[in-house]
């Protein structure tokens, strides 16, 4: 990948995790008050992990150091994917909000990999 390639693609990923945590805030404002120290902090912190770790990754120089930060985030975001799932189970939240949910985890957890792979 040539370098104006690769700051694309971050820059992309970059958008579609920030894009993400937006919309997670945003469903989760929606939620049960009882599950605002519960499920809805969760969801918030695990959602913002994925790009803070991955920020934190893009600006480490030794690529193990990268790695360990992006593979933290891709773990943040299988755990923020479960939670829409339990919240959908729980009806915190609705079919197409769950959907959208998910279409933008799998997109992101696509380029994620793709770019922790790049990396060995």
């Amino acid at each position: 990948m040539r370098k104006d390639q690769n700051k694309n693609f971050f820059d992309e990923l970059k958008k579609k995790m920030d894009d993400y945590v937006h919309f997670i805030f945003k469903i989760s404002r929606k939620f049960p008050k009882e599950e605002i120290y519960i499920t809805t902090n969760q969801l918030k912190r695990s959602s913002l992990s994925i790009i803070l770790n991955f920020i934190e990754g893009f600006a480490r120089q030794r690529k193990a150091v990268k790695k360990n930060f992006w593979e933290t985030a891709y773990g943040s975001l299988k755990e923020s994917k479960y939670l829409l799932h339990f919240s959908l189970k729980e009806s915190f939240l609705n079919k197409e909000d769950y959907k959208n949910g998910i279409r933008m985890a799998d997109e992101i957890g696509a380029m994620l990999w793709r770019a922790i792979k790049s990396l060995k």
